[in-house]
């Protein structure tokens, strides 16, 4: 007789509640807000969007900074 354990879930889903186990890129960003790329870099000159970081030449998000942004955002936009 097999015993068959029960699936487990994937950690790092678990960790991330489901977020992509990847870093976004400018245009991801761009069109999960479906805004323009170059609004993305602006919100990055003037610290107004979601928080990013460079490897090396290349700009990206974590995946669970921009949900906290999306959050923030709607709990200042629930106090206005």
């Amino acid at each position: 007789m097999t015993h068959t354990r029960p699936e487990q879930p994937d950690a790092l889903n678990t960790l991330r509640a489901g977020l992509p186990d990847h870093y976004l890129t400018p245009d991801d960003i761009a069109e999960i807000f479906d805004v323009p790329k170059e609004t993305v870099y602006q919100w990055r000159k003037k610290r107004t969007g979601p928080p990013g970081f460079r490897i090396g030449k290349h700009l990206r998000y974590d995946p669970a900074d921009v949900c906290a942004y999306v959050a923030g955002r709607r709990k200042a936009d629930a106090a206005a």
